[in-house]
């Protein structure tokens, strides 16, 4: 008999532990990827035309001088260590910033798109890049969800009506 186990309701965070290497979360691993983190973020952000609001929320707030700290020392290529939560964030930009250049032919249209207001449930009317630059990890995790299933070929969004579950995957399915 095959039968599939209901997913646990929770906040989402759960996730974010699971995607996390151990050795990501020592300082050495994140010292080593923090300074081409900052300076891959740099790019990203002078492309989207974020401001600096947009782009402190989007690191995870940190104070001013210390986020001017850490992009003077990488570009001077002075070590720096980015806390883990920063870490994630960027990664989560540098995978939205992949599926953009998949999903749209030229920039100008990409960032068109992440600056327009957005009917789709996910966007409640607000542009992508709203939900982005939130502050919060879940906004970038809901984007980039978004993104990846959209340039995998899957419709992102349910029809009107329909609930929005996930597909399930093996781990949904036991044989007992």
């Amino acid at each position: 008999m095959v039968m599939v186990r209901p997913r646990p309701r929770g906040s989402g965070h759960e996730e974010a532990a699971d995607l996390v290497r151990p050795a990501f979360q020592k300082p050495a691993k994140r010292r080593e990827l923090s300074g081409p983190a900052l300076r891959t973020f740099t790019g990203i952000a002078e492309a989207l035309d974020l401001n600096e609001a947009e782009r402190l929320r989007l690191i995870g707030s940190p104070a001013r001088s210390t986020y001017y700290g850490w992009l003077d020392k990488a570009r001077r290529g002075e070590a720096v260590t980015l806390p883990l939560d920063a870490l994630l964030r960027l990664s989560l930009l540098f995978g939205i910033w992949k599926a953009l250049r998949i999903v749209f032919t030229d920039d100008e249209t990409a960032l068109r798109w992440m600056r327009s207001d957005n009917s789709g449930p996910l966007f409640g009317g607000q542009a992508p890049l709203t939900l982005m630059t939130n502050g919060t990890q879940e906004g970038l995790f809901l984007l980039r969800r978004h993104l990846d299933a959209w340039r995998g070929g899957m419709f992102a969004a349910p029809e009107a009506g329909e609930p929005a579950e996930a597909p399930l995957t093996d781990a949904d399915v036991q044989i007992v």
